[in-house]
């Protein structure tokens, strides 16, 4: 006789049918990106306050959801399939020991994305040894066109694609981006050129971070890694050689997923050697007219303007 499965899933009696279920996963995807109040979540499933009260009621009471003074948080049974999902992803068991053995030679933290849409998610995450808390959480969603790891999986992209998913990163922001549709693009051709992107405190004010795509067999990106840290310990100087680094762990997780690609020659970034190298890992720097010195200041002080892409 064959054993019995260690639960049974029941049927949420909230509306009945496929429509049901759909606007239940729905209400999970709702709290996960934030939403916790019956309200907040009514308002981003689209349905009525007391639909979704029966809908959260119901995913409380079979754990898909637990319910505190503030409303809803994401359940523990949530949590079980997470983790047994890593455990069957190919990307998660080829990478995890190599994107640890990145961290540990470079003390920063170290990011695994996975496009969702317009979203990019924090598929793993190993923190740094610097004392840096970063707010990155695994299993978060960022609107993917202005993070590190979001660009490195639009790197094969064309323009046209960037501009949808630059407005809808934009959309997502309310609005507030960093910079100009036309000085974005110009610095993602310069990371497509040079097989590596870059976030200079666009995500997240004194936090950078050098990302590479990850290819499987087929020679598509899959996924991207990054490296992050904050911008007292990655000044510009750093940005090229840790490049090289990232893009070794990429193609060793790549190789693993079946890529033959042989992108990284120990040259650079997809064979890229000298000042073309160094165009593609450093794009234009726009900089802040230095303030006149007054008598007896320090005549070696520089004003380092922020470099934008």
């Amino acid at each position: 006789m064959s054993a019995e499965p260690a639960f049974k899933p029941k049927i949420m009696n909230a509306g009945g049918g496929t429509q049901s279920l759909g606007r239940g996963l729905a209400v999970l995807d709702a709290v996960a990106d934030g939403c916790a109040t019956l309200g907040a979540i009514a308002a981003a499933v689209g349905c009525t306050r007391s639909t979704t009260q029966r809908l959260a009621s119901a995913l409380a009471r079979d754990g898909w959801l637990t319910q505190h003074v503030g409303g809803y948080r994401l359940g523990t049974r949530l949590l079980r399939l997470g983790q047994v999902a890593r455990l069957q992803s190919p990307l998660a068991v080829v990478a995890r020991p190599l994107i640890e053995q990145l961290a540990a030679d470079t003390a920063d933290t170290v990011h695994l994305g996975i496009r969702d849409g317009t979203f990019v998610v924090y598929a793993d995450k190993i923190e740094g040894r610097r004392g840096l808390e970063m707010r990155s959480r695994l299993g978060q969603r960022m609107p993917i066109a202005f993070t590190g790891l979001g660009r490195a999986l639009m790197l094969d992209m064309d323009p046209a694609e960037w501009r949808t998913l630059f407005d809808a990163t934009a959309a997502a922001r309310g609005g507030d981006v960093p910079s100009s549709w036309n000085r974005w693009q110009e610095a993602m051709r310069y990371f497509a050129a040079g097989g590596v992107a870059f976030d200079r405190e666009d995500n997240e004010i004194g936090i950078r971070c050098v990302a590479v795509p990850i290819r499987d067999e087929s020679g598509g990106i899959v996924a991207s890694v990054s490296v992050a840290s904050a911008t007292v310990f990655l000044p510009e100087e750093r940005l090229a050689p840790l490049a090289l680094q990232v893009q070794a762990t990429a193609d060793a997780i790549s190789a693993g997923l079946g890529w033959r690609g042989g992108r990284f020659n120990g040259h650079g970034p997809t064979g890229l050697v000298g000042a073309d190298h160094d165009r593609a890992v450093r794009p234009p720097v726009r900089r802040q007219p230095a303030p006149s010195r007054r008598p007896g200041s320090d005549d070696g002080a520089t004003l380092r303007g922020r470099t934008e892409p």
